[in-house]
């Protein structure tokens, strides 16, 4: 079996000496792009033993078997003249009138996608040593989840990775707590490369995939939207290798579409989310949500978004910042609506980096219930592991670490961790959600350089807000 984590190195430093590939973020897309095609290559080969009909959506010349498994084959000039100027162009503009169900996929995958490196010699390297990586064989096929996370992990230095990835423990832990059962509609609008949607399959898989077409439901009910090329590339990646064959991800900003067009018909049964946190949309988003909630805070903007697109008893498990739980303004209205709407019975305070090295930044897990108002919330106080000052890049956290709270959901009770609040007293405090753990001493709070900027950042975007009703109050008096 191939050692993927020494391969995806290999690789790695092969396209550092190629000068066409200028650091990760180009690195990790390179990279992606022949993944997906040996991945799809592999899929097709299934495709091909149960249908003798079948016909693939990629002209013969261009498949991945025809020009990239020889490891004497094209090489150099040859070889980069092939991708720039038949393969890439090709797919791009794929005709997808033909009715083969695939074509939209491929196109969609190569529509913003590019071939960085500059040398064939060394194009040539890195095709052969994805060649090692066998996906028909299930044991490495399963050991895609450690190089996806690999992958992943080399992101942290290409910009704000937060947004891509949420740790494998969180999702599983959230998804088993939401509990999607074989025919719920699951949804993740800002899914990134996937994580989400890949333990609802697992989960579902494990409790309730018995026949094919019980494993055709399950394909045709986990939706997801994906705003950025390299997260879709390897969200659409991911999902074929955990034997989704047409990914229903969408290549799109879950946010431009007006809320109030959104229909009954299109609301779903679960939705679990880490959306995007710390930035602001770009003008005119705002525009398609209600006047009183118009911000552009985007993690405000996304839980607009959930309060719509549940069903009537749809449940969420979504990761979201502390500056959402204390904020004012119009994110105070937004808490409203929400506590209004849903009922939001519990708040998982999580413990400092467990999204490190991406962010520093506190991150709460609030679960809730659509179609009944909150009367009380439960809190849970998650800690670190005996021994640990905070989650690190080489201390993760794993998903035994939410054992204790695990076992405390299902049986509550006020403990040192645990403690409920009532809906008068949060309506009283001007839904502040920021509430502390009242068994516990507090400590002179130390606040990291990455806590101090988040609470400056916090602050700043309370004031746009506040400026931004201040005008247009005065716009429209």
């Amino acid at each position: 079996m191939a050692d993927i984590s020494n391969i995806v190195k290999s690789i790695q430093n092969i396209m550092r000496t190629d000068t066409g590939v200028d650091g990760d973020a180009q690195r990790i897309s390179q990279l992606v792009w022949m993944l997906f095609l040996k991945v799809f290559d592999t899929k097709e080969e299934e495709f091909e033993l149960e249908d003798p009909d079948y016909t693939s959506p990629i002209p013969e010349r261009l498949r991945w078997r025809n020009w990239a498994t020889d490891d004497e084959g094209m090489t150099g000039e040859e070889l980069i003249d092939f991708i720039n100027n038949d393969l890439f162009p090709t797919l791009k503009e794929l005709d997808i009138t033909t009715g083969n169900p695939y074509a939209p996929l491929i196109k969609g995958m190569f529509e913003d996608a590019y071939n960085y490196m500059k040398s064939g010699t060394l194009l040539r390297q890195v095709i052969n040593k994805l060649e090692e990586i066998h996906f028909d064989n299930l044991g490495e096929r399963h050991l895609f989840n450690d190089m996806y996370e690999q992958i992943l992990k080399d992101l942290q230095s290409a910009g704000n990775a937060g947004e891509y990835y949420t740790p494998r423990a969180v999702t599983e832990f959230i998804v088993r707590m939401v509990d999607p059962k074989l025919g719920e509609t699951v949804f993740d609008p800002a899914c990134g490369t996937g994580g989400f949607l890949v333990s609802s399959i697992d989960h579902i898989m494990k409790t309730g995939v018995k026949t094919a077409e019980d494993k055709k439901t399950l394909e045709r009910t986990i939706h997801g939207i994906e705003k950025k090329q390299l997260p879709y590339m390897l969200a659409m990646t991911n999902l074929i290798l955990h034997d989704i064959e047409r990914p229903n991800i969408r290549h799109d900003n879950s946010l431009s579409r007006p809320l109030k067009d959104i229909t009954p018909d299109e609301r779903v049964d679960c939705i679990v989310a880490n959306p995007p946190f710390g930035g602001t949309e770009e003008p005119g988003i705002e525009n398609n949500f209600p006047a009183s909630y118009r911000t552009r805070e985007t993690a405000d903007l996304f839980l607009l978004l959930f309060i719509q697109m549940l069903k009537p008893r749809g449940r969420a498990g979504i990761v979201l910042p502390d500056g959402t739980l204390f904020g004012d303004s119009v994110t105070a209205r937004i808490k409203e609506k929400l506590l209004t709407e849903c009922n939001l019975h519990t708040i998982v305070r999580l413990p400092n980096g467990i999204f490190a090295p991406y962010t520093d930044i506190n991150t709460n897990l609030l679960f809730f219930t659509k179609g009944e108002p909150t009367k009380e919330i439960w809190y849970y106080e998650q800690p670190l592991p005996e021994g640990y000052k905070k989650y690190t890049k080489t201390k993760p956290v794993r998903i035994r670490d939410f054992d204790e709270l695990t076992a405390w959901w299902n049986d509550r009770s006020e403990n040192e961790r645990a403690w409920k609040v009532d809906i008068e007293t949060i309506k009283a405090n001007n839904f502040n959600l920021d509430i502390k753990n009242p068994h516990k001493v507090e400590e002179e709070e130390e606040l990291t350089t990455a806590e101090i900027i988040d609470r400056i950042e916090a602050s700043m975007s309370r004031s746009v807000q506040l400026l931004e009703e201040i005008r247009s109050e005065v716009c429209n008096g």
